[in-house]
Parts: structure tokens; C-alpha cells; sequence
């Protein structure tokens, strides 16, 4: 991508300002969504607004106006070229460490990028023992998932996949995972944060009535198995080579099964 694209900020639909943004620059109590907008248009909209209201009522209590929000998301996109990555991030103006109250705000900061279809793949992941707080709501400051990505790097991996307690495996750093066992899609069950990308292909292969289940994918069971993807808002799917020691031959056949999936999903304009 070429320095062409400007990469912007607005907070409440209103150009940020460096006054604006160096007080966020670290901050960690916030929650967020993150899409691809092709041709001014996003695939699973309603799934990104769900997101950033039941974030907003898990964090704050309180849930911002959707008209709000899509109000802000219109301003960044008219802004920007047809195609482009886009986070928003809701966030309350009391601040960190501080006690909310009934007069507390929240705010909503916007932020565009270039377009990002993910890496090539296939992807080799290690298998990381972690467990993330309050794992449904999106939140901002996990600075354990870019260390454990690091750690992951440095072992000659491309990054990592979690594991529980229970040995359960439920979601990697940035990405949630699917299985493919030659006749479904196996969704594992564990505490993940259900991605839009998931939410999309779950619908879409319903509508296209491929089989899907969700079970307990134990790390001591990946053999069970003979493909595996991960997904998050740049990709549908990307092939994983390999989780820990296992191999998994297949993967390529599910992520052609789910990026055809997705393309069924239309895109809506904000």
C-alpha cells in the first residue's frame, strides 16, 4: 500500500486533534470494532453495532445511540477512499481509574486505515496456554496478545493459538478458529470473543446449509481433525498449517469453503 492513503481520526463525527488523542494514546478502558469497507460498503454491519452496544453495557452500564454511532462511522467513510480498514472505538471520558457515575459520557473515536486482506497463509501456530479477561467484549490493552504473538515468533511460529485451563483451545491473538472435520465446520466452544467474520460465515453457511456444530476442540484432540482456519475482520479464512505439533493437511479446502461463504454476505452502507 502507498503512503496515499491518510490515515485519519475523528471523535464524535469532529477531525481529532493531538489534544484530543494524546490522552487515549495508552488508555485501556474501552472497547472497539474493526471492519473492512469496500466500495464505502461493510459486510455484517448489524453484528458491528451489536458489538459496540453490549461492549458499551458490559463496560459502562450505558449504551451509546446507534444513529450516533453510524452518524460518526458516515463521516469517517465520506472521508476517506472507497476502500479502507476502519476501527471504532467507544470509549468514556471519565477516564481510567476513576469512578463513573450517572453523568459519565462516552465517546466515540473513529479511526481509518488502508485496506487489509490478511496474510497469505498458510499460518503455523504454537499453543499457548492464556485465558483473556471478560473474553466477549472486545477491549482495548491486551498487551499479553502481542507478547505471546512475539513469543511465538521467536519459536519460529507465525503466532499463536490459546488453550485453557480445561485444555480446551477456543481463539488465537487476533483471530477466532474453525475446524473442519471432512464433514462440518466445528466451532470450539470455550470463552472466545464471537468475531463479526465468525458471525457472518455462521449465517451464511446456514443459509447454504452446510453442516456446523460446536464442540469442546481439546488441545490433546487436534488430530481429530484435518483442516483448521483462522478469521478476523481482514480475512474469511486463513489456511493454518499447523497448531503445536499437529498438521493439518486440509485447511486449504476449508478456508475455499468459507471465503466462498462470505462473499454471499452483502455489503451494507453505514
Amino acid at each position: 500500500m502507498t503512503d496515499a492513503f491518510a490515515t485519519r481520526a475523528w471523535i464524535d463525527g469532529r477531525t481529532a486533534t493531538a489534544s484530543d488523542l494524546a490522552p487515549l494514546a495508552f488508555a485501556g478502558f474501552a472497547h472497539f470494532t474493526a471492519m473492512q469497507v469496500r466500495d464505502r460498503r461493510v459486510r455484517g454491519l448489524d453484528l458491528h453495532l451489536d458489538r459496540l452496544r453490549d461492549g458499551s453495557q458490559a463496560l459502562f452500564g450505558r449504551i451509546m445511540p446507534e444513529e450516533h454511532i453510524r452518524h460518526a462511522l458516515r463521516i469517517a467513510v465520506a472521508d476517506a477512499p472507497g476502500d479502507l480498514s476502519l476501527t471504532a472505538t467507544v470509549f468514556s471520558r471519565s477516564g481510567e481509574f476513576r469512578l463513573g457515575d450517572a453523568t459519565d459520557e462516552c465517546s466515540i473515536l473513529v479511526r481509518t486505515f488502508p485496506p487489509n486482506d490478511g496474510p497469505a497463509g498458510p499460518l503455523k501456530l504454537a499453543l499457548t496456554p492464556h485465558e483473556r479477561w471478560r473474553p466477549e467484549v472486545k477491549h482495548v490493552g491486551e498487551s499479553a496478545k502481542t507478547h505471546l504473538l512475539r513469543e511465538a515468533a521467536r519459536q519460529g511460529f507465525d503466532d499463536a493459538a490459546f488453550v485453557d485451563r480445561q485444555g480446551r483451545i477456543g481463539e488465537a491473538t487476533i483471530w477466532n478458529l474453525a475446524f473442519w472435520d471432512g464433514a462440518s465446520v466445528t466451532w470450539p466452544q470455550a470463552g472466545i470473543l464471537a468475531g463479526v467474520t465468525m458471525g457472518i460465515l455462521r449465517r451464511r453457511l446456514t443459509a447454504l446449509g452446510v453442516a456446523q456444530r460446536e464442540a469442546v476442540v481439546a488441545a490433546d484432540g487436534l488430530g481429530e481433525f484435518s483442516g483448521a482456519v483462522a478469521m478476523n475482520s481482514w480475512t474469511p479464512g486463513v489456511a493454518v498449517a499447523s497448531i503445536g505439533t499437529v498438521t493439518l493437511p486440509r485447511s486449504g479446502d476449508l478456508a475455499a469453503l468459507l471465503h466462498r461463504a462470505y462473499r454471499t454476505e452483502p455489503g451494507l452502507d453505514v
